[in-house]
């Protein structure tokens, strides 16, 4: 009996000591390797998460034959936030994307974000940004003859870096723009259409025209959105700092 227990013992020791040697003979080579792996392993997960379902793209698919459009979930940036057991590596957790880049990860910032049931632009320096909701109307509405679009299209950006920053605070309470409204962040809400126009210095501008489909379990929302309009990366006269 005692020499049953003796190589009962014996036998997982000796699998743990294999392990530790494996572990210590590891070229650091071969541990890059297989983070590299566990990497894409994550990312082709991370990819599953933030996907709309296969029943969003067929529910919109007439919608998405079109040019300049596409299909998106946000994630609510509160429950999938960094830090969080749920938080995903990828910058900015999918709570934020870029229509102008079309991802998630662009190099150079964001054109939306979801947090607190809330959908803002303009985070970053000068950058800003406005939107509006236009109501539960279809996005193909939304031509270049529809108003609030017009006015849209026609604001020309700040040309002056204390000026966009401004216009960033005033947009806070509400920015007129040709008889309509615009701020930089309104509440979501199903159903409901909204224009946006993004201007990211000396990187990007662009007119989106979205509409949120549905809220899933989590929080997470599903956009259709279309690109109206791009326009030359803004520019703008930078503030000179004072010398001493």
């Amino acid at each position: 009996m005692n020499r049953i227990v003796a190589v009962a013992t014996f036998v997982p020791t000796l699998v743990l000591a294999s392990l530790s040697v494996a572990a210590q003979t590891q070229s650091r080579e071969q541990i890059f390797k297989e983070l590299e792996t566990k990497r894409a392993e994550i990312a082709a997960l991370e990819k599953k998460v933030l996907a709309p379902s296969d029943a969003d793209r067929d529910a919109n698919a007439e919608f998405l034959s079109e040019s300049n459009t596409g299909l998106i979930r946000l994630l609510p940036r509160e429950t999938y936030g960094s830090g969080d057991k749920r938080s995903l590596t990828i910058s900015g957790n999918g709570a934020f994307y870029s229509f102008a880049s079309s991802t998630y990860e662009p190099k150079r910032g964001y054109d939306i974000q979801l947090s607190q049931g809330t959908l803002s632009v303009g985070f970053a320096g000068m950058d800003y940004g406005m939107i509006l909701n236009v109501g539960d109307i279809p996005l193909h509405e939304l031509t270049p003859d529809n108003l609030a679009v017009r006015a849209l299209f026609e604001y020309a950006p700040a040309t002056k870096e204390e000026d966009a920053r401004k216009t960033h605070r005033t947009l806070w309470q509400g920015l007129e723009v040709a008889g309509f409204t615009f701020k930089n962040r309104v509440p979501a809400k199903v159903s409901n259409t909204y224009l946006l126009r993004s201007m990211l210095y000396d990187d990007s501008d662009a007119a989106i025209a979205f509409r949120i489909t549905r809220q899933d379990t989590d929080g997470s929302l599903i956009l259709i959105y279309k690109v109206l309009k791009t326009f030359p990366a803004p520019k703008a006269e930078r503030t000179k700092i004072a010398e001493n």
